[in-house]
C-alpha cells in the first residue's frame, strides 16, 4: 500500500515521461510542403493583348536656327527689334550707318556715266573712221583703232555695272533682316558699335529660331529600330510626345529622319520627328519624353511583378514553382514596363507560377511551401509607373 506522501513523487515521474516522449516524437511538416520547406507567395502570369511601344527620353530642336551676322563692316545705327519676340520674315533687325554705302554706289554710278560719255563718243569715231576708210581717206590701223576703243569702253561699262551692283548690295547688307519667321535672341552687339562682317569670324549679332513646325531629337537602341523602323522607315511614323511635367503623350508627331547607321560606341541610332508648335508650347532644348509605337497592332504578351524578377549579374530570372512546389531557376528576356507589371518577351510561358514574395531568401532547386495570390494584388504596395498600352479585353492565364 502506497502512503500518502509518496503521490506527488509518483506524479512527477509520470510527467517527465511524458515530456521524454514528446520530445523522441518528429514534428509534422507544414501543409502544402515538405518539412522545412518556407512559405512563399506564387502568382500566376498574367497575360493581355497590348500594343509594344517605348520610350525614350529627347530634346525639341528648332527647323530653322540661324546667327545673324553682317555682310560688311561699319558702325551700328541702330536696333529695331526687342529680344525674345517673334519677328517675321523680312523684319529690320539692325540697321547699320549707311552713309558711306550710299557715297560708293554714288561714285560708283558717277563712273558709269563717264564711261557711257566716253562710250558714245568712240562709236561716233567709229562710224566716221569706218566711212573714211571706204573713200579711202583713212588708213586701215586707225579704223582698227577706232574699233579697239569702242571694245575696251564696252567692257569699261560693264565693270561699271557691276561695280554699282556691288555697292547697291552692299547699301542693302546695311539693313540687317530676318531671313526667316521666329523668335529672335538677345542683342549681342549694342549701338555705336563697330560690326565686322568681312572676316569669317565675325561677331554675331543675334540668333533666331523658327517654332512652327518644331522637331524633336532623340536616340533608340537597335531593338527599336528593329521592331519599329526596319520594316517602316518610308511610310512616316506616327510617334507620342510628352513634356516632363505632363502625364501620359498628347501631343502628336511624325517620324521624318532616321539616320543612315547605327553608332558603333553606344548601339542606338539617331532619329528625328516633327510636329506642330501653333500654341508655342515647345521651344527648342525643352526635355521631351518620345514613345514610339508598333505598327503591327496588338500582340499577346506574358507579364509579371517587377519584384518577381531577379538578378542574375547581366542576366534576368523568375523561380518557376514546379509539380513537386521546387522552385526552379528560368532565364527571362525583359521588354517594357507597365505600371508594376513587366513585359517578358521570352523565357516563361502561359499558366506557370513564379514566386512573387521571399526572392531573396530562396536558392534554386529549394522546396517551398507555395501560397497562390492574384499578380496584380502582389504589387499593389510597389511602385508605379507609367500606364500600359492593354486593350480592355485582358486575362490572367490560370489564375
Amino acid at each position: 500500500m502506497i502512503s500518502a506522501p509518496s503521490l506527488p513523487r509518483i506524479g512527477s515521474v509520470v510527467l517527465l515521461a511524458s515530456l521524454l516522449v514528446a520530445c523522441d516524437r518528429a514534428p509534422e511538416p507544414p501543409a502544402g510542403g515538405p518539412a522545412g520547406a518556407p512559405p512563399v507567395s506564387v502568382a500566376a502570369a498574367v497575360t493581355r493583348e497590348v500594343t509594344l511601344a517605348d520610350e525614350y527620353p529627347g530634346r525639341f530642336e528648332a527647323v530653322d536656327e540661324v546667327a545673324i551676322r553682317a555682310r560688311l563692316n561699319g558702325y551700328l545705327e541702330s536696333v529695331h527689334f526687342k529680344p525674345g519676340t517673334e519677328v517675321a520674315k523680312g523684319t529690320l533687325l539692325f540697321q547699320i550707318d549707311p552713309r558711306p554705302f550710299k557715297a560708293q554706289l554714288a561714285e560708283a554710278r558717277a563712273a558709269l556715266a563717264n564711261t557711257e560719255a566716253q562710250l558714245a563718243l568712240a562709236r561716233t569715231e567709229k562710224n566716221r573712221q569706218a566711212k573714211m576708210l571706204a573713200t579711202r581717206a583713212t588708213s586701215q590701223r586707225a579704223f582698227d583703232t577706232a574699233v579697239a576703243q569702242v571694245q575696251t569702253l564696252e567692257a569699261a561699262r560693264q565693270a561699271n555695272l557691276a561695280t554699282i551692283e556691288r555697292a547697291r548690295l552692299n547699301l542693302e547688307y546695311t539693313r540687317i533682316t530676318a531671313p526667316i519667321a521666329g523668335r529672335v535672341g538677345k542683342d549681342e552687339v549694342t549701338l555705336g558699335n563697330l560690326v565686322q562682317g568681312e572676316g569669317p569670324d565675325s561677331p554675331v549679332l543675334t540668333t533666331l529660331v523658327s517654332l512652327d513646325p518644331i522637331r524633336v531629337s532623340f536616340e533608340a537602341d537597335e531593338q527599336a529600330y528593329l521592331r519599329y523602323i526596319a520594316g517602316a522607315r518610308d511610310e512616316g511614323l506616327a510617334v507620342e510626345v510628352g513634356l516632363a511635367g505632363e502625364e501620359g503623350f498628347p501631343h502628336q508627331g511624325t517620324l521624318e529622319f532616321v539616320d543612315n547607321q547605327v553608332a558603333l560606341t553606344t548601339g542606338t541610332v539617331r532619329m528625328r520627328a516633327v510636329l506642330p508648335n501653333a500654341d508655342r508650347r515647345f521651344t527648342p532644348g525643352l526635355f521631351a519624353r518620345v514613345r514610339l509605337r508598333a505598327t503591327t497592332g496588338a500582340e499577346r504578351v506574358v507579364l509579371v511583378a517587377e519584384r518577381a524578377i531577379g538578378t542574375d549579374q547581366t542576366k534576368r530570372f523568375v523561380l518557376v514553382l514546379g509539380p513537386d512546389n521546387v522552385a526552379n531557376y528560368r532565364e527571362v528576356t525583359l521588354g517594357r514596363q507597365m505600371g508594376s507589371l513587366r513585359v517578358l518577351t521570352s523565357g516563361l510561358k502561359e499558366g506557370e507560377l513564379v514566386v512573387v514574395n521571399g526572392l531573396q531568401r530562396l536558392r534554386p532547386g529549394t522546396p517551398v511551401t507555395p501560397e497562390q495570390v492574384p499578380m496584380e494584388e502582389s504589387t499593389a504596395d510597389s511602385p508605379s509607373g507609367p500606364a500600359g498600352d492593354a486593350s480592355a479585353s485582358s486575362t490572367s492565364a490560370g489564375g
